[in-house]
Parts: structure tokens; sequence; C-alpha cells
């Protein structure tokens, strides 16, 4: 996965966005995109290579990992960041229609201004930005629900029992550093909790910022 080549793309998005949501993209990329590319292969790089069964039946442990652990944590990170940082393609996307549409209606404007301007967030853009913003709360949630529920909880186990076929009957397996690897799913969902919280506080303010707005526009009318 070329996080770099992300990390451009929300990069050229971030130049629009709030002060909020700056630090929503810093969060991002320190606390959960370089923990996962610096840490996470040490940490999960032996889950199937030392998850160990107490019986050398063929298949066993082959079906109880798979039962345990249905998807790589790591790979189930990687898929979260992709999804909650798709939706601010919407943004790029909506700048590029705008930068498009300004090109053809200015075509004296210095191309290297148009490409460094800051568009407000206001309009059709804000109903884009909103909107963003508002699917990354959605996929921050879905994806944390996703965890409790694959991996039955949080905290990793040190001892799983299995019955299903080919094991002969309840057999115990071990998974290797459970305690370090508790921790760091901690962490990610710690960080993934702070992202879903700028990101509602983002939404907030643009909402609170739009209504009050709308509000002045309304008290500046003339009465009749």
């Amino acid at each position: 996965m070329d996080w770099g080549a992300l990390q451009a793309i929300l990069g050229g998005v971030n130049r629009h966005s709030t002060s909020i949501g700056k630090i929503w993209l810093t969060v991002l990329f320190i606390f959960c995109v370089m923990i996962l590319v610096v840490a996470a292969e040490k940490v999960w790089g032996d889950e199937q290579q030392d998850f160990t069964c107490n019986i050398k039946q063929p298949g066993c442990e082959n079906v109880c990992y798979d039962e345990h652990f249905p998807i790589s944590h790591i790979r189930l990170w990687a898929l979260q960041l992709i999804f909650v940082s798709t939706p601010a393609l919407l943004v790029a996307m909506h700048v590029a229609y705008r930068r498009h549409k300004e090109k053809k209606e200015c075509r004296k404007m210095d191309i290297v201004d148009r490409k460094t301007q800051r568009f407000h967030i206001e309009g059709p853009l804000w109903w884009t930005y909103t909107t963003s913003i508002f699917f990354r709360i959605i996929f921050e949630v879905a994806f944390t629900y996703i965890f409790y529920y694959i991996y039955r909880g949080y905290q990793m186990p040190r001892l799983v029992k299995c019955t299903d076929f080919p094991c002969p009957n309840t057999v115990d397996c071990f998974i290797s550093r459970p305690t370090e690897k508790t921790v760091f799913t901690v962490f990610m969902l710690a960080a993934s909790g702070i992202c879903m919280f700028l990101n509602l506080l983002e939404l907030s303010y643009l909402v609170i910022k739009f209504c009050m707005k709308k509000s002045r526009g309304v008290n500046s009318l003339p009465n009749h």
C-alpha cells in the first residue's frame, strides 16, 4: 500500500480544511498510518507462525486459527484507513471541479495561483465537506463494531479452545505475546476514538457556523 500517495491526496484536501480537520489529518497519519507501518508488522508478524496448539492433528491448528482470526488485524486496520480516508476524495474532486470551472471562466488567472488557491467551505463545498465528515464517522463506528464482533472483544486471549473438525476433541491453542497485542489493539482503537471525536467536533463546528450565518442573514433582511 502506497501511503505516501494517499498522504499527498489528503494533503491537498487539507489546504481547504478547517483547523480541526488539519488536526484530524495529523492524528490519522502520525498515530494510525505511521504506527501501522512502523510497528504493526513486528507485533503481528508472528501471529500465525507462533500460534500453537497442544495437538499435532493435521489441519486442526489451521482451522482453529481461521476461527479466531478470520482476518488479520493489520489488513483490517489498513482497510479501515482506506475507508476513512476515501470520503476526503469527494472534497478533492469537488475542489478540482471548482478549479476547472474557474479556469474556463477566467483564463488570465495564473496557473500557479489557481493551484494554491484556497476555497472557503461554503455553498456546495460545505455540503460536500460535511458529507465526507459524516461518512468518516460512519466508517469509524462501523469498523470499531467490526473489530469487537470479529475478535469477540478488544482483549487478546492467551488461550483459545477449538472443537471444529478435524480437531478430535477440545483442543487448547495459544496465542503469542497476547499482552503486547492487546496493548497495541487498545492504542489503535484509542487513536480511532480520537479521530472520531475530532470528526464529530468538526461537524458540529460547521453546522453551528452554518446556522449562525443563516441566522445573521435572516436578521439582516429589511422589515416591511
